[in-house]
């Protein structure tokens, strides 16, 4: 028989039809057992075939296949006991070891597949078609043939078929299974669209930015797929325990049966001593908590992050676009001359940048805008990088830009002026210098937004004994005025790509244990190289998100805390659930030593508290950490 029939008898003899099957002969096993009825072939045997073939082929797969001292498994000390209490003659101890271990398994696998099921919801999210529109008309078309650039109409109802960029419409999406958001997001021109979201209400039309692999929903499930595929170390420290339990378990018996003579204790010892709950219950808890951490909008990519992360008492995280928002806005608007009112220098140099490719350009117009001003007409404009701007607005030579901008000039800027920008520039704030003709009107400031979970994410971390330092390129003003408002005590700023990275192994030769948050190109190096990486995901790049341990699927900070709370509670489980493991088999082999245990109530012992533990972990899904 080739290796493929035996691997498929395997899955149905593991499948829950016959495990329900094995269980009823087991059952009425036990009931002639209990009544005296002697019959000539006991149903046992059919749990011990269908229950024990698959720890059989387990064991012996192992031991061809695998390497060195993990040839020894628990399913081959598992498969030894059920063949030691065949031999003695008690078949309903063999079948019952075969039946639980079955039941145990199977307990694991639904966990496994309820932790899944957000992938396949995901994978469900994922549209097959979406609706180009070509030469003015809409054609629904294949969604591999969507091409970057292409411009869509999504209705009312509809699953946004790729990540792009509105260009008509207004509506509100729902975007929970990216983000996390409980409520739909409002989104008009302008803004971005994710793969896989729903358009709650209005018509749009969008032009494609990431399609097939590279939409957000394809990164998101790669992400999740990755994280049930690896393994973490508790895991492996697990199956490493059984490497010496066999042989453990052996020499106990051995001896036992040596002062004994008793083949009954020994094999007793046998069914009480197998490693059940430390190879179900670890996994479990680890598949569990990343199912859990899913459904919150957090990919942790293996069970190895969860546990360090657990370690982790000092947080370090990047300003621009993780500690803030990432977007310039209009923060002040201070007039020099009583007869221009705040809002009217906002117009004068709106209308004068209108034409400016600038980000500080951009937020003054779109703060105009905001504010319903009506921008008016410019002519000549002028733009000198690193300096300024210049335009003619109905008649009037209107002047943005840096103070040594409206000096080259001859426009001169009073002391007041200077005192005024020297505070703002305190405060990290970039400043505008209005003029007009001859004269210096007023000054604009746009500054960056904290993000207003910063600041209890900070207190939250504080109260778990975790540090936060704050590591950002930026100039330290600006650092420094935000770790202030954040409660950041820890600022290095002015810091290049490798500097981060450095500050971070600093830290680590400190004998701390570092997560690091980010969100651009510039983090990756400092994210691979701290214990912990976490990239926030709906705003971060590709190469953050690859270089980083978990992910945020939204820009919500405050899910560091719940991540932390959460890698606590799972590697406490973790240990909880060994611990009950080894007092079960403590007490169990003790008893059964002396003679207080048989192969039957020593298997119902033994892996009824497999059960407790694998139930335990499965728990781990539905708690609450947030």
């Amino acid at each position: 028989m080739t290796e493929q029939p035996i691997k498929r008898i395997f899955e149905l003899f593991s499948g829950i039809p016959l495990t329900i099957i094995a269980g009823v002969f087991l059952g009425v096993s036990l009931i002639f057992l209990l009544e005296g009825i002697t019959l000539p072939v006991d149903p046992a045997w059919i749990t011990v075939v269908i229950c024990g073939y698959p720890l059989l082929y387990l064991a012996v797969w192992r031991m061809i296949y695998n390497k060195g001292m993990s040839k020894i498994s628990s399913a081959l000390l598992i498969s030894m006991a059920m063949a030691a209490s065949v031999i003695i003659g008690e078949l309903f101890a063999a079948g019952e070891v075969a039946f639980i271990m079955a039941i145990g398994a199977i307990l694991e696998d639904k966990t496994v597949e309820r932790a899944k099921k957000g992938i396949r919801q995901l994978m469900r999210f994922s549209p097959d078609r979406g609706r180009v529109i070509i030469d003015g008309k809409e054609e629904m078309v294949p969604i591999e043939q969507v091409k970057i650039g292409d411009i869509l109409r999504v209705l009312p109802g509809e699953a946004i078929p790729v990540d792009g960029e509105i260009l008509y419409g207004n509506t509100s999406v729902d975007q929970s299974i990216i983000t996390g958001e409980s409520m739909p997001v409002d989104k008009a021109a302008g803004d971005i669209v994710f793969c896989g979201t729903t358009n709650r209400f209005g018509s749009i039309d969008m032009k494609a930015t990431n399609v097939g692999e590279d939409s957000s929903l394809q990164k998101l499930i790669r992400l999740v797929q990755e994280a049930e595929n690896n393994k973490a170390p508790v895991q492996r420290i697990a199956d490493r325990w059984a490497t010496w339990l066999v042989p453990a378990v052996l020499a106990i018996a051995a001896i036992t049966y040596l002062f004994t003579a008793d083949a009954v204790r020994a094999v007793t010892i046998l069914v009480v001593f197998c490693p059940c709950a430390l190879a179900l219950a670890t996994p479990t808890s680890v598949v569990a908590a990343i199912g859990q951490a899913a459904k919150h909008g957090v990919i942790i990519k293996s069970g190895d992050a969860l546990e360090r992360m657990a370690k982790v008492d000092c947080v370090a995280v990047d300003k621009t676009g993780t500690l803030t928002r990432g977007d310039i806005i209009v923060s002040d608007a201070m007039s020099f001359d009583p007869g221009i009112t705040e809002n009217g220098l906002l117009l004068l140099a709106a209308s004068a940048e209108a034409y400016s490719e600038h980000p500080l350009g951009k937020a003054v117009v779109s703060m105009a805008k905001e504010r319903g001003l009506t921008i008016q007409p410019a002519e000549d404009f002028k733009m000198v990088p690193g300096k300024g701007i210049g335009a003619n607005v109905c008649g009037r030579r209107i002047l943005c830009g840096s103070s040594e901008w409206l000096k080259e000039n001859g426009i001169s800027v009073g002391g007041d002026a200077v005192f005024l920008l020297e505070g703002l520039h305190r405060q990290g704030k970039a400043t505008v210098l209005v003029s007009d003709g001859a004269e210096c009107k007023g000054v604009i400031a746009l500054s960056d937004t904290l993000r207003d979970a910063a600041k209890s994410m900070v207190l939250e971390l504080g109260r778990m004994n975790t540090d936060v330092v704050l590591l950002t390129g930026d100039n330290v003003r600006a650092a420094e005025h935000f770790a202030l408002e954040a409660g950041i005590a820890s600022v290095r700023a002015g810091l290049l790509p490798a500097k981060k990275a450095e500050h971070i192994l600093q830290l680590q030769n400190e004998g701390r244990n570092v997560c690091m948050i980010g969100d651009g190109v510039n983090d990756a190096p400092a994210l691979k190289t701290a214990d912990v990486g976490v990239a926030m995901g709906s705003i971060g790049s590709d190469i953050a998100i690859e270089a980083a341990d978990i992910a945020l699927m939204g820009d919500e900070i405050e899910k560091i805390a719940y991540i932390k709370r959460l890698s606590n509670a799972t590697v406490r489980l973790i240990r909880i659930n060994i611990s009950i493991s080894m007092i079960i088999n403590f007490f169990a082999v003790t008893f059964a030593v002396f003679a207080l245990l048989n192969p039957i109530t020593g298997a119902l012992v033994h892996n009824a508290g497999s059960v407790l533990v694998v139930l335990n972990a499965a728990l781990l899904y539905d708690r609450k950490y947030i």
